[in-house]
């Protein structure tokens, strides 16, 4: 398998602290079939920059590492961008750094509760300049969540979305696990990425969540997913049922 979103690369921001960290989440996910990961820091959060050339180097030496480690995981080059203003004029500036270097696929990090007024528009200019915009994990967004005919907007528009794992399966609260599962329902999202942080409380949980899929869903979902990562990073087209609008039933009048 391969994991598309994951902050493995050490003492860059709030996931992997050192490199023993690194290793240990590297052997997690060859224990769940995953040979391939998508290192992917945060950058322009308010609180981690991690800029294009810094993250090859580290992915470098990580896969120097592993490979001395005799561990068969393979790091590839990524980073999760929070959305701002400028992101367009950060990829002119190599700020910037797309999944596996030069794909056109970038990974955008909305805020935690809103979604800015300016998103559309910066998306959709992304798109005009031959990049595809990926939100990670939307089901998160508390504004996206209240009003999910954003996320279908966005979606319809050409943008694509990715669910974390572990969202799918309870970790982050009923409210964001069932808000996980309209999403899947109504082909909102086109990748299940783990967002490992560590191995202890932000582990990967792709296995959990690929057995309540195909549970649920048939395991023809879980081969378009997986295809879907494998498409990533080699920049091919992404594969995607036509996206629905989420409608949830009233009770007594109220949503």
């Amino acid at each position: 398998m391969i994991d598309i979103h994951c902050h493995i690369l050490p003492g860059v921001d709030d996931g992997a602290r050192t490199l023993e960290d690194s290793i240990e989440m590297a052997k997690a996910a060859a224990a769940q079939g995953i040979h391939t990961i998508v290192a992917t820091p945060h950058h322009r959060n308010n609180q981690f920059d991690n800029y294009r050339e810094d993250i090859l180097t580290r992915v470098d030496e990580l896969n120097r590492i592993l490979e001395e480690e005799n561990i068969e995981v393979n790091i590839l080059p990524g980073q999760e961008t929070r959305i701002y203003g400028d992101l367009a004029e950060g990829l002119s500036a190599k700020e910037i750094l797309p999944v596996n270097l030069d794909t056109p696929y970038i990974l955008v990090e909305l805020p935690t509760s809103t979604v800015p007024k300016y998103t559309n528009k910066l998306l959709y200019d992304l798109q005009v300049e031959g990049y595809t915009p990926v939100i990670v994990h939307p089901e998160r967004n508390s504004e996206l969540l209240s009003k999910p005919d954003k996320l279908y907007e966005l979606v319809k528009s050409g943008v694509l979305t990715q669910v974390t794992a572990a969202s799918l399966v309870g970790k982050f609260g009923k409210k964001i696990r069932n808000f996980s599962h309209e999403i899947i329902q109504s082909n909102l999202t086109h990748f299940i990425a783990s967002d490992a942080h560590n191995v202890r409380s932000r582990s990967f949980m792709i296995v959990e969540a690929l057995n309540e899929i195909e549970e649920l869903y048939g395991i023809e979902l879980i081969h378009n997913y997986q295809e879907n990562s494998n498409r990533m990073i080699m920049g091919e087209t992404i594969i995607g049922d036509i996206p629905e609008r989420i409608v949830r039933k009233k009770f007594l009048g109220i949503f």
